[in-house]
């Protein structure tokens, strides 16, 4: 009987060992480019609110800095410039998106996040996405030929209104509302809902009880932020809102916000006029600044407890 023979395997060869030389100058250029990549962005943001600064902030001091916010009256021609009507009419247009919005973006957040289905999930939360895309002039041209009829057999007055803005605005802002929420929602840690369902409660009172008081910092986060995304709003709400600047003493009233202000004048504006609409974005820009701050001291806020 013959002996089986020994097959001689070859080992492998060894790994290699990494080059640290070479490995460090392709490292080293990524971190070049994302540093600049941070620093360009952030030197774009400070000279947009210089070069703003420069023509509005003189003329606020020149002008009087509360005789303008708190002016009641905005006539260039007269050398009366008083942005308060604009400033209701920013707040009362966004007060009533977030009024339509913010309670249909959480919940469709909440609904996404924990109860549907992988297979409905998917193209919902891409549907959503995709308004993000949408230009504004687009919903601003549905709002007027649909919304505004609407709203005109409704009720008194021309249909272009506070009620077609936030209308407009709610489905604007839809797209921040429900990819923030449901990212502070799925942020919660699994512990949380294992404990709740392991103690009896339902997925709904989980949901109520347990993971919407959790991520309520992220909520609010996402709620400011939308904030911020329908104050900065121009094309739509110059569509839709009648652009009168006056005090409006309903819903149904024409407004015009201080966005719609700056792009319908700045064309021909002029002097004292043009430095107005200036002070004008100062203010605007103020406002976003602040609205940002607000929700990163939330959403900080939450990490921390």
């Amino acid at each position: 009987m013959k002996k089986p023979e020994l097959v001689s395997r070859r080992l492998p060869d060894p790994p290699r060992r990494f080059n640290r030389r070479r490995g460090r100058f392709p490292e080293r250029g990524a971190e070049l480019l994302l540093l600049s990549s941070a620093v360009v962005s952030g030197l774009a943001i400070i000279f947009i609110g210089v070069f703003v600064a420069q023509a509005g902030i003189p003329f606020m001091f020149e002008n009087g800095f509360w005789a303008f916010l708190a002016g009641t009256s905005w006539q260039p021609h007269l050398e009366r410039f008083g942005i308060l009507p604009m400033i209701v009419g920013s707040v009362a247009v966004t007060a009533c998106a977030l009024a339509f919005g913010a309670p249909l973006g959480l919940a469709t957040a909440a609904y996404l996040a924990e109860f549907a289905p992988r297979r409905l999930a998917a193209p919902v939360r891409q549907s959503i996405q995709l308004l993000a895309g949408i230009p504004s002039v687009v919903y601003g041209f549905y709002g007027m030929v649909t919304l505004v009829p609407l709203i005109r057999r409704l009720g008194p007055g021309p249909g272009f209104s506070i009620l077609a803005g936030g209308a407009v605005l709610a489905v604007m802002v839809l797209p921040t509302l429900v990819s923030l929420g449901e990212d502070a929602i799925k942020a919660v840690p699994a512990e949380y809902r294992e404990g709740s369902l392991a103690l009896g409660a339902t997925r709904w009172q989980t949901m109520i009880y347990v993971l919407l008081p959790a991520a309520r910092s992220g909520l609010m986060a996402a709620v400011v932020l939308a904030m911020g995304r329908a104050v900065g709003e121009t094309m739509a709400m110059i569509m839709v809102t009648g652009n009168v600047a006056r005090f409006p003493d309903s819903l149904l009233a024409p407004v015009r916000t201080l966005t719609a202000n700056v792009a319908l004048e700045m064309g021909y504006a002029h002097g004292r006029h043009r430095d107005a609409l200036f002070a004008t974005g100062v203010v605007l820009f103020a406002f976003v600044m602040g609205l940002n701050l607000l929700a990163r001291s939330a959403w900080r806020g939450g990490k921390q407890r």
